[in-house]
């Protein structure tokens, strides 16, 4: 079995090596361990840092795309170079590297597809009381949307199989954190949470500015990506909120009419029609939307056997304990 642990970077010299030196070498029931770094169009030595590392790939692109294409193309990566297990790991030195195998320990059991790192955020010293706030309720948050009960819905540090690293298709430019775990959700996969510890900080976050930021950024791509996986609930749901408005101006229409007063009422009527028609609109893109949706799903079937062929044809595979040459 092989696993590749890969490591978005965006200008990480200073801290990189740490990183890579807190990595694990051996684990029980991996045969092999590869390192990984998707370079998000660094200006500094980040490529010249991993190499030294004695890092096995470097890839990325010659310019900043952001930490979800960076995520998304090292999973592509992984894929193609042929990993069992993938795990995910900030530059920064966040995560304890020794927590690896408690991470990939349920996927090489069967037990899981997905395995996301617990930072239990209400113990982390330099989490003000706020942040704490909004991590334990946004987790919570996302996972009544995903179906996916998970504590830490925002951490990076997670273990993917590789039949789920073919499945996940993150088209969010902010974070992959959220998209996919409504995806895992969406597909049936199985997700699992296990406590794992943080190192000491050794920079302030870079992918927000603000709080108020983060939480707008995140908002927006959660309601951005459960549209798009569940279109027609979403669009009924806005739907049923015109069409109940436009029950209010019909209803008021009627009584004076019942009452033989309709003269002058005339406005309440247009307004219902004009609320009602846009609740049969709603609804109408609702039905074709889920149309757009079921084709994306065999687009997507489609494309996780193309990457999954691509990966069965890299140069080395790993395949019961030993390591051979595919042609």
């Amino acid at each position: 079995m092989k696993l590749i642990i890969q490591i978005p970077c965006f200008n990480e010299e200073e801290t990189l090596s740490v990183t890579i030196a807190d990595l694990p070498r051996e684990i029980d029931g991996v045969d092999l361990i590869e390192y990984l770094v998707i370079d998000d169009g660094s200006s500094d030595r980040t490529r010249e840092v991993a190499r030294e590392c004695g890092v096995h790939h470097v890839t990325g692109f010659p310019g900043n795309r952001g930490l979800a294409r960076a995520f998304q193309h090292g999973l592509n990566t992984c894929l193609a170079l042929g990993a069992d297990i993938i795990v995910n790991t900030d530059a920064d030195n966040q995560y304890s590297g020794h927590d690896i195998p408690k991470l990939v320990a349920p996927i090489v059991k069967g037990e899981a597809d997905i395995v996301i790192g617990d930072r239990e955020t209400h113990t982390i010293s330099h989490f003000s009381a706020f942040k704490k706030f909004l991590q334990k309720h946004g987790s919570m948050l996302v996972g009544k949307a995903s179906g996916v009960d998970v504590p830490d819905a925002t951490s990076g540090f997670r273990a993917i199989s590789r039949d789920a690293a073919l499945s996940i298709n993150v088209i969010s430019d902010f974070s992959y954190t959220l998209e996919t775990l409504v995806q895992a959700g969406r597909k049936r996969l199985k997700v699992l949470s296990v406590p794992i510890r943080t190192n000491a900080k050794l920079r302030e976050s870079r992918l927000f500015k603000s709080m108020f930021s983060f939480v707008r950024r995140s908002g927006s791509t959660m309601i951005r990506v459960y549209t798009t996986q569940q279109p027609l609930k979403v669009f009924l749901i806005a739907g049923s909120v015109f069409f109940i408005g436009s029950l209010i101006p019909f209803g008021r229409f009627l009584y004076f009419m019942l009452r033989g007063d309709s003269s002058g009422r005339i406005q309440s009527l247009i307004l219902g029609l004009v609320l009602f028609s846009i609740s049969g609109f709603l609804a109408t893109i609702g039905v074709l939307a889920e149309l757009i949706s079921a084709n994306r799903k065999l687009i997507e079937e489609v494309l996780k056997t193309t990457r999954d062929v691509g990966g069965q044809n890299s140069e080395f595979r790993i395949q019961n304990g030993k390591t051979r040459n595919k042609q």
